[in-house]
């Protein structure tokens, strides 16, 4: 059967690439924040909104306004109005809040691009990219299958990252008709209903006093910044503490993260048919101060 794919892999832009990757976050969200100040202007007016097509009509005239935007990725400014349509669509169906203007101040910053006729393709140890050619990844694994587009981000602590989206063919797995249940624990993170009891590995409180002085570290440096008046965005020695905070973070979140990939492997070896996870008193066991700290700090 054909199934979605994604693949994340960190990238090693050169100074130029990541320039070019930089400038295409600013100018996605440049055209995010252009069309989202008319959509509002025009729904204040006529009490109705922009439309994606509309929108991408006149992204040719803001083109020819601001020359600027024809230095980046073409679909990358399309995805971004995609994305504005997508974010209105799901306000008005009362799942999100209205969408709100992006800052360059925010370290997260993403672009998406799609694939058309060879823009994307993996290379060796290289990824062709829009714009930026051959690109350096860590490479972990074979990316199988169509690729249908690919997301460009930079987190908190500064790396950057591509996500893949391929479309391949997967065999589904033989039913065993067999199952196993999984209870929370408090002491333990979980016990499976084979009796193995799964540990607590409690990554957040192992990094808890590191993370504790670096935020200390962190509280004082925005506060020199604006005895100073110096602009935080602006301040160096913010910044830098800023992104070590966050690859603490960071740090702490793929812990967490290689932790539940091993768990849900080895419980899906072992039951291909089901899993079900107990809920007996749940809502007494989680409202517990205890528990609250003991699960939070997994």
């Amino acid at each position: 059967m054909s199934v979605h794919k994604a693949y994340n892999f960190r990238i090693h832009p050169t100074k130029k690439q990541t320039e070019l990757i930089n400038k295409t976050f600013g100018c996605s969200r440049f055209v995010f924040n252009r069309f989202l100040a008319e959509w509002n202007d025009t729904y204040q007016e006529t009490g109705k909104g922009l439309t994606y097509h509309a929108c991408s009509s006149g992204l040719p005239f803001l083109k020819n306004e601001y020359e600027w935007l024809k230095e980046v990725d073409s679909i990358a400014l399309q995805s971004s109005l995609k994305n504005l349509a997508d974010a209105f669509s799901r306000f008005f169906k009362k799942q999100t809040k209205a969408p709100r203007f992006k800052s360059k101040k925010n370290n997260v910053q993403s672009y998406k691009t799609k694939y058309t006729n060879g823009n994307i393709a993996v290379v060796g140890n290289k990824i062709k990219l829009p714009k930026l050619g051959l690109v350096r990844f860590a490479k972990s694994r074979d990316v199988r299958g169509r690729i249908i587009n690919v997301t460009i981000r930079r987190n908190a602590s500064g790396k950057y990252f591509v996500s893949i989206l391929a479309e391949t063919e997967v065999s589904e797995r033989p039913k065993t008709h067999t199952s196993i249940g999984i209870d929370l624990g408090i002491e333990a993170f979980a016990i499976l209903s084979d009796g193995q009891k799964i540990d607590n590995n409690k990554f957040t409180a192992k990094m808890e006093k590191k993370l504790k002085r670096e935020q200390k570290k962190l509280a004082r440096r925005a506060l020199n910044a604006k005895k100073n008046g110096i602009n935080l965005f602006e301040a160096k020695n913010y910044q830098k503490q800023k992104r070590k905070v966050a690859r603490l973070h960071e740090k702490v979140m793929n812990q967490r993260e290689d932790f539940l990939n091993k768990l849900s492997t080895i419980t899906r070896r072992q039951a291909k048919n089901a899993t079900s996870c107990g809920n007996a008193c749940m809502t007494n066991i989680l409202l517990a101060p205890t528990t609250i700290s003991s699960v939070s700090k997994t």
